[in-house]
């Protein structure tokens, strides 16, 4: 039995990413417990699409801003508030990281592709990671 408002079980994400020398990084964030190493997701606010959603989400849980592909990396599903959240994941490419941010008691790491995927719990995320070379390609971000 569904626990929260049907809208909270639709959620966006994004994928920070920088370009480093020759290779890509990605940005991983603690959740909130501290306990895992994520990405900036929440619930996709019925104002915002879920692009600008996800875009808010980077800015309050890791302090960056950048430009959001449009179209969607990929799409996972996990459990929580007595059904399934379906979150769709979007690419940011990060063109601005603060010093401090609302939820700056947030560790924060940029890692190598490789490493980051390591990191990542959800094991359809790290599928995700192993396809952004490919996805920035098909979009032209080489």
């Amino acid at each position: 039995m569904r626990e929260c408002p049907d809208h909270f079980y639709q959620q966006s994400a994004v994928v920070p990413l920088r370009r480093r020398g020759q290779g890509l990084q990605v940005m991983l964030i603690r959740s909130r417990k501290g306990k895992r190493w994520v990405i900036p997701k929440g619930v996709i606010e019925p104002e915002l699409s879920p692009q600008d959603s996800a875009a808010k989400e980077a800015l309050e849980e890791a302090g960056i801003v950048g430009l959001v592909v449009p179209e969607p990396l990929g799409h996972y599903r996990y459990e929580k508030w007595g059904d399934i959240c379906t979150v769709q994941v979007f690419v940011m490419q990060v063109t601005e990281q603060f010093e401090h941010w609302s939820e700056d008691f947030r560790s924060r790491e940029w890692l190598a592709l490789e490493e980051a995927q390591q990191r990542l719990t959800e094991p359809a995320l790290g599928e995700m990671l192993a396809q952004l070379p490919t996805f920035l390609a098909a979009c032209g971000l080489r």
